[in-house]
């Protein structure tokens, strides 16, 4: 008999540990501090007895913890998950401008960077929150004072309880007058801001944020992420009576849609949105016929661009960006332009997170970028869809967009697809074989001019030859 080698013993305490940490870390990150022995301390509001294996609650809350239980028909703005957060997680924090609470304690954390002009970032966020109280007190001018400002505020305080319901995550760390006053500067920036830009003619105003056209654009981008939002309905509650005061013959929807992201003609004037980002989703989702609704089967596997183009399937652009409607007639895909820019791997991220949150059962936009990144695998790929005008690239090197389109594709949920029916019709017309004699014979006979003329040439040469040939027999059967 072999005799068994000693094992140390293992203890429950030994088990807890190794069973807590050997998951990864939430959409939160909090690292785990050691206090003693036999306890760890998450975050800093909630401690883990790795004795017990039970968690106890601490009297001050944090941010990052979960809200529970939701309410479904009010919660739509989330954190971000991990499983895509991981992939760029620079993708989902604002740049410059923070707005509502799921970033707010990055506030309090920049006012430690102060003087340190090194931090970029953190001085830009101090910035922005002086500015908003610059525009509070302008905006405040244009609609009589404090007085007004005083009802919006009322206004805020009869709906807070709805404003924090509509976060997944707890607000409860942030006091009640401090949660009023920051949803009163962050809504107050947002029309201030947009006033401004509508506002903007050639020459400078002295705010940087509309003179410096880089700085603009970093705010509209900031105010599309997921996790920097506020409910569309306190803003629309707060500015509907104001805006047709201040722009007769216009409202606050049609500044925001036209005026802040430019989509006027891209979006239906019965479109409900909750927020900016679930604005931006609508834009996409709306181009499918009936918005994507029904049920579809699970997508199958399709060869790349390259690939099907060699077996003899067409590719036609379809000349209006922001579509997510593809087609295939008659041997020919058609897929609508997509423009690759500095801004589109974010943008795009927010939209597909918020679908992996809100949206489970309608991912039509992380649908649409795995059923691209089916058919964009190689620099072959993406020179075809350049040359079609599928895509139209300024970021340079055809690579690098390669690598954007599939990792949008990643860390993404993915069951059933408005795509599939399309794939399943794509694969039929290339297993066929008679398409697939014919693609052969048009690529090897007919595959530029010259081999083209070649081939006329030879046919006719042929032709010529046979005919002589026959011509000969019959005059010698004569």
């Amino acid at each position: 008999m072999y005799e068994q080698d000693s094992q140390p013993s293992f203890t429950k305490s030994d088990f807890v540990r190794k069973f807590f940490f050997c998951f990864p870390p939430l959409s939160s990150p909090m690292a785990f501090r050691e206090t003693s022995d036999s306890a760890q301390t998450i975050g800093s509001d909630r401690t883990l007895d790795l004795e017990s294996g039970t968690i106890h609650e601490l009297d001050k809350s944090a941010p990052g913890m979960w809200q529970f239980p939701t309410i479904p028909d009010i919660c739509c703005i989330y954190r971000v998950p991990y499983s895509m957060r991981q992939l760029d997680p620079e993708s989902y924090i604002p740049q410059f401008v923070i707005i509502g609470p799921l970033h707010h304690s990055l506030k309090s954390q920049a006012l430690k960077c102060l003087g340190d002009i090194t931090n970029t970032k953190s001085i830009g966020y101090l910035n922005m929150e002086e500015h908003k109280k610059i525009y509070l007190e302008k905006f405040s001018q244009r609609v009589g004072g404090k007085k007004a400002i005083d009802g919006f505020r009322r206004i805020i305080e009869e709906d807070e309880e709805m404003i924090r319901a509509s976060y997944s995550e707890s607000t409860t760390w942030i006091p009640s007058q401090e949660f009023v006053d920051m949803i009163l500067h962050d809504s107050v920036f947002i029309l201030e801001f947009i006033l401004r830009i509508s506002e903007q003619g050639t020459t400078k105003r002295g705010d940087p944020l509309i003179d410096q056209h880089t700085l603009s654009i970093t705010v509209r981008n900031d105010l599309l992420l997921l996790e920097n939002q506020l409910p569309y309905f306190i803003l629309e509650k707060l500015f509907d009576p104001v805006v047709p005061i201040l722009r007769p013959n216009e409202t606050f929807r049609e500044l925001v849609i036209d005026d802040l992201f430019g989509f006027d003609t891209k979006v239906g004037n019965n479109s409900k949105f909750r927020h900016f980002t679930d604005l931006n989703r609508c834009v996409y989702v709306e181009t499918l016929p009936e918005h994507g609704k029904g049920s579809f089967p699970e997508m199958e596997y399709v060869h790349n661009a390259d690939k099907l183009d060699r077996g003899g399937i067409k590719f036609k652009a379809v000349e209006e960006d922001l579509l997510l409607d593809v087609r295939f007639v008659n041997g020919c895909l058609k897929i609508p332009c997509l423009y690759i820019h500095a801004d589109t791997e974010k943008i795009l991220r927010n939209v597909m997170a918020l679908e992996q949150c809100h949206y489970p059962d309608e991912v039509h936009v992380s649908n649409y970028f795995v059923f691209l990144a089916s058919l964009i695998d190689t620099d072959k790929d993406v020179d075809l869809f350049v040359e079609k005008g599928i895509i139209k690239n300024w970021i340079g090197q055809h690579r690098l967009v390669a690598d954007v389109v599939n990792r949008l594709s990643l860390g993404v949920t993915i069951e059933d697809s408005y795509y599939s029916n399309i794939v399943n019709k794509v694969n039929a017309y290339y297993s066929s074989p008679v398409n697939s004699s014919l693609a052969i014979l048009k690529r090897v006979y007919f595959g530029n001019m010259w081999t083209g003329t070649a081939t006329v040439a030879a046919t006719l040469l042929l032709l010529m030859t046979l005919i002589q040939t026959v011509a000969s027999v019959i005059q010698a059967m004569q």
